[in-house]
């Protein structure tokens, strides 16, 4: 398949009326474009050392959400998802993930290619208060530098510290790929 910069240079070549010999389209590569959310699928991991330890209250933890590229194409990703948490309590409403103090990379995933992304937990005890807790339901995950999100189910239970409104809060996300 022809890029359109390679149609360019051929054509510039044919209206110049010079002899050369054009490059296939294949030695011309292209650098690869970001990954929109249809070129993706989205999923918490869920195997083995991947879970989060929701039970053991007081100590961060971390879970992860994994993107894998279902297009034909080479993509990147680089900087951070969107993660807006939806509670189950009435009063949790929904709660926007503070971001880390770490440096992006930018991620090229290939056809099939998987890369993930931590999320920091601070998990609490069944007995904290209701106004203290957030029992997360669903997470409306958005991957970097678009506007469509995935919306994937909470698989593991357990309350997270309520710190919504905190500066530098104790639940956090890492950006992708680190």
């Amino acid at each position: 398949m022809k890029s359109k910069l390679s149609a360019v240079a051929l054509a510039a070549v044919v209206v110049a009326g010079t002899a050369a010999a054009a490059a296939p389209a294949s030695a011309a590569a292209a650098k690869p474009t970001r990954c929109h959310t249809a070129d993706l699928k989205a999923g918490f991991a869920t195997g083995g050392d991947a879970k989060p330890e929701m039970g053991r209250s007081g100590k961060q933890t971390q879970a992860y959400i994994w993107f894998t590229n279902r297009s034909k194409r080479t993509c990147t990703l680089s900087g951070f998802a969107g993660v807006d948490m939806i509670g189950a309590q009435k009063t949790d409403g929904t709660w926007s993930l503070a971001r880390s103090a770490k440096k992006p990379e930018t991620i090229p995933l290939g056809p099939g290619d998987t890369v993930d992304f931590s999320i920091t937990l601070l998990p609490v005890a069944a007995s904290t208060p209701q106004k203290e807790k957030f029992v997360p339901a669903r997470f409306l995950v958005t991957p970097p530098n678009e506007t469509a999100h995935f919306t994937l189910k909470w698989p593991f239970g357990g309350q997270i510290l309520k710190q919504d409104g905190a500066t530098h809060p104790a639940t956090y996300l890492d950006p992708v790929g680190l």
